[in-house]
């Protein structure tokens, strides 16, 4: 969806698309894993976020071989988000998208304002349009699509590493482990008696 977006030149499907490709969760779980240190979910989620980037740049890649050529894509010039100030301001939106995203995930009550920062920050159309760039050989294109992918998954996991840190889930992890162990052994004494 995000592909044909992007071919015709259309911001409406690319919202559509940002809000059915929850690409935001598994960057968020991966921050998480990172302040709480839990091997499982690191790993469970950069799984998540490669599958997705490689699903993402499959579906670019594939659709645009298919359909590039016949339409002419407004944004095909993913270049201009590359360098100059509005590299700045693309770091710091994500930035503050990933503040929101972490904070509305630590407050039950806001969690219906995650749609609205899955919007605010791209980062399903820098994937389809790295993939459209692969498939009419732009590496121009490319590089700069990836580019601003990265930029926004490094400053949505660096704010919300922070935000995290901030409620203390590292604590809160190693509180929660003990109480289960103390569980854990009451039950295996209780059996044994």
């Amino acid at each position: 969806m995000a592909v044909f977006g992007v071919l015709l030149g259309s911001s409406v499907i690319l919202i559509g698309s940002m809000l059915i490709a929850p690409l935001l969760y598994p960057i968020l779980s991966l921050s998480l894993g990172i302040i709480v240190a839990d091997p499982k979910l690191i790993t469970r989620s950069f799984y998540t976020v490669l599958k997705s980037m490689g699903i993402g740049l499959a579906a670019g890649l594939v659709i645009g071989l298919l359909f590039a050529g016949a339409m002419e894509p407004s944004l095909l010039s993913m270049s201009t988000y590359v360098g100059g100030p509005s590299s700045f301001i693309y770091s710091v939106v994500a930035v503050i998208a990933g503040f929101a995203a972490a904070f509305a995930m630590t407050k039950p009550h806001l969690n219906d304002t995650l749609p609205g920062v899955a919007i605010a920050v791209a980062l399903v159309p820098p994937l389809a349009s790295a993939g459209i760039g692969l498939s009419i050989l732009d590496l121009e294109m490319f590089s700069g699509a990836i580019l601003l992918f990265l930029v926004n998954v490094i400053g949505i996991m660096f704010s919300s590493m922070v935000v995290f840190a901030m409620f203390n889930f590292s604590l809160k992890k190693q509180v929660a482990s003990r109480a289960v162990e103390a569980d854990e052994a009451a039950i295996e004494s209780e059996k044994q008696a």
